[in-house]
């Protein structure tokens, strides 16, 4: 069953871009749900048909599985509520641009379309290191959509390392 709140309004539906900032806002709220559990803050929704259908938030550490970031459990869960491993009409929002695993999954998964919001310098796959959702030779590309709600995004991983820095730093005083 879908969740009331998760289904985008006629008026949402009308501007695409409203429709982005309402389901990445969603993202955001299972971003902050990682952050509460200390692990990092990002998050993920699926969305077909304007109705969430899977939602993930990173969980390695709590999970024990260095394969659980929000991207893969939000996928998972897509995967088996619709029956089937290919999400071909879906779109995928996540907070932070997804590595190398995350885009391959996404994929694997058929995904039509990923809208993330901020850049990751370091490991992005979708456009800042390597360029995986739009590699021609693979069976199947993506449409990407960057930048939405990227300032919040970005914000909120920034104010989680430099949390964990400052308890780091108390930790170990010099």
């Amino acid at each position: 069953m879908v969740e009331k709140e998760a289904v985008a309004s006629d008026e949402a539906s009308l501007n695409p871009n409203s429709l982005d900032e309402f389901f990445m806002g969603f993202a955001l709220a299972a971003a902050l749900q990682a952050r509460d559990a200390n692990e990092v803050p990002i998050g993920a929704v699926v969305v077909i048909d304007n109705q969430i259908i899977g939602r993930g938030s990173n969980q390695p550490i709590g999970l024990n599985d260095p394969t659980a970031h929000a991207e893969i459990l939000a996928l998972r869960e897509a995967a088996h509520r619709i029956g089937n491993y290919r999400l071909t009409d879906a779109t995928l929002y996540v907070t932070i641009e997804p590595c190398a695993m995350c885009a391959g999954a996404t994929i694997n998964a058929r995904i039509k379309r990923l809208v993330y919001g901020a850049a990751d310098l370091r490991a992005g796959a979708v456009d800042s290191i390597f360029r995986i959702c739009a590699n021609s030779s693979l069976n199947h590309q993506v449409d990407v959509t960057s930048g939405v709600l990227a300032e919040a995004s970005r914000e909120l991983m920034q104010a989680f390392f430099k949390q964990r820095r400052k308890i780091k730093a108390e930790a170990n005083p010099q």
